[in-house]
């Protein structure tokens, strides 16, 4: 799991390596991931490697928010005065992502749909 714990951390600091010195708009951990990807596809043993430390990863994820818990929290007094600001923008933003699932659904729905008919006709 040691191993696991390394190739993710070291898929990571490739990944911001490679952000840094190309300058690219993008995360640095995208960009780790993605290559991940790439060796996993290159290298199909190594989802092995990797898929132990990852459950372990998963199965403690919750403890991940806490930091995040707490800047919410440590700033909350620096939103007085904005909080329909705040509130407005929450709403707004999350009936859009449902509006954009809703449609991204439905687009890779319609070939399979399509698919199903001609099978069924």
């Amino acid at each position: 799991m040691l191993l696991a714990f390394a190739l993710l951390l070291l898929f990571q600091c490739l990944g911001e390596g490679i952000a840094f010195l190309f300058g690219l708009p993008v995360p640095g951990p995208v960009i780790g991931m993605l290559v991940l990807l790439a060796a996993l596809v290159a290298f199909p043993r190594l989802h092995e490697v990797i898929e132990a430390g990852a459950n372990e990863l998963l199965r403690h994820l919750s403890l991940l928010y806490v930091p995040a818990g707490v800047g919410v929290i440590a700033a909350a007094g620096s939103g007085h005065g904005q909080w329909l600001a705040i509130v407005a923008a929450v709403v707004v933003s999350t009936l859009v992502t449902m509006a954009v699932t809703g449609v991204v659904l439905q687009a890779l729905s319609k070939p399979e749909k399509a698919a199903r008919e001609k099978r069924d006709a």
